[in-house]
């Protein structure tokens, strides 16, 4: 697929990075030759030095031979631009990055189709959601849902609490029997394994399954945790994400929300009705104790800055507070924040990522999730008549040993797969996978 990318930051070069992995011809605009050097020597792509928004840079970049063109710059009106001159030239698809989250709403996302752009993705939109769905479900470290909730993927870090240490999931099943969920992946010291009937667990492991709904209340006893009732929320940050996490939370929570900047807590005071706006300073030990940190229930920090971030959520954890999720900018930092002990990390690049390399991959999927921190993705086919994977049951199925098959959904129901199971065409496929799989996996459903 011949892809051509207009970005001026890290999602830019982690996008043609990614992408020219996946054996893409992929064509990186920007306007600042440093950049594009570092970038051309960590990835097989082309460069070329130019503004996305001019014709002749456009035209030089071949975008009238594009399948894909993606304009991610951090600024909103680029990208747009570019995107409505993209599709002009002759490009085939054209995604733009949007902030703004009004344009997301269905009349205005069907007025830039006619303009030309066929997708608009906002990463704080995603972001806020995905921090409103952690926060209602307080046992998860992640969660990810696939066809409305019907099958999730759930993750939790093993403790001392947890039941399974030392015990291989053959043992599980032996012990208890088969159970609303699988478990797909285990990372432990940074690496991750596709775990077997063998695989044991170990104290500190963050464990991934594929569960049904019913198969969260299992999980959440086998690794010794309990659904939290969130009562007492403290957010830091009152900027898009800050601001809409708030909005999809203040009417079920008691709701403080700390911004540092005077003029934003006014116009977040005309936007939200039952949030407690402070204006301040997070990182004042002061402030946290005059407004109560120990008896939160989550501290949610989202600003601007991601070593504020980690910080803020480990003065948070000092205090006893249950929950912490971090926003981490840097996806350098995302190692060291989950290894200092914060619950979960948000990184808008990784989701942006998420949403747009499915184009890339082929109309196959359905959604797929790359996780922060981890070398890994899981992505949801839906099965092609005739494809290798409706031709043999899994159990006989040639499926690579860096990929598990978790779950399908069939008729509007959920499935947790076995051995036995036999995909059918149109079941939709949840599938977990090490990057350097995702081609050869995809292949199986095409």
């Amino acid at each position: 697929m011949n892809i051509v990318i207009a970005g001026d930051g890290e999602m830019g070069s982690h996008l043609a990075k990614l992408l020219s992995d996946e054996e893409h011809n992929i064509t990186l605009i920007n306007p600042n030759q440093d950049f594009l050097e570092e970038v051309s020597n960590d990835a097989d792509i082309l460069t070329l030095q130019g503004d996305a928004v001019k014709l002749s840079i456009l035209q030089l970049a071949g975008v009238h031979k594009a399948d894909l063109f993606i304009s991610v710059m951090h600024i909103e009106n680029p990208n747009v631009v570019a995107c409505i001159l993209a599709k002009k030239l002759g490009a085939k698809r054209c995604i733009a990055r949007v902030s703004n989250i009004e344009n997301l709403k269905p009349e205005n996302k069907k007025l830039f189709k006619e303009l030309g752009i066929d997708n608009l993705v906002s990463p704080e939109r995603i972001a806020s959601i995905e921090i409103t769905r952690l926060i209602k479900q307080t046992a998860a470290d992640e969660i990810f849902e696939f066809s409305e909730g019907k099958l999730s993927l759930f993750s939790i870090k093993l403790d001392e609490r947890a039941l399974v240490i030392n015990k291989s999931l053959q043992e599980i099943v032996r012990e208890r029997g088969e159970m609303g969920f699988r478990a797909v992946a285990v990372v432990r010291k940074g690496e991750t394994i596709i775990p077997n009937g063998d695989t044991r667990f170990q104290l500190g492991d963050l464990a991934y399954m594929i569960t049904m709904p019913e198969g969260i209340p299992q999980i959440l006893k086998m690794g010794g945790r309990s659904k939290e009732k969130m009562n007492n929320v403290m957010l830091v940050g009152g900027g898009r994400i800050g601001s809409n996490v708030a909005l999809n939370l203040e009417d079920q929570l008691n709701l403080k929300l700390v911004e540092i900047n005077r003029d934003r807590c006014f116009e977040l005071s005309d936007k939200l009705n039952n949030t407690l706006i402070i204006n301040g300073d997070i990182r004042d030990l002061s402030l946290l104790e005059d407004e109560n940190i120990s008896s939160m229930d989550a501290f949610i920090a989202v600003t601007r800055d991601s070593e504020t971030n980690i910080l803020t959520c480990l003065l948070a954890k000092k205090y006893g507070v249950k929950k912490t999720i971090a926003l981490i900018e840097n996806i350098d930092f995302i190692d060291v924040a989950h290894n200092v002990g914060i619950d979960t990390i948000i990184n808008k690049k990784l989701i942006a990522s998420s949403y747009i390399e499915r184009f890339a991959l082929g109309q196959g999927i359905k959604s797929m999730k790359m996780l922060s921190g981890v070398d890994a993705e899981v992505l949801e086919y839906v099965a092609a008549e005739g494809s290798y994977i409706t031709s043999k049951k899994i159990l006989h199925l040639d499926i690579p040993k860096d990929a598990i098959i978790g779950g399908l959904i069939r008729n509007n129901e959920a499935v947790i797969t076995r051995g036995s199971t036999q995909i059918i065409a149109g079941d939709k496929v949840i599938v977990f996978t090490l990057p350097n799989c995702v081609l050869k996996v995809n292949k199986l459903f095409n």
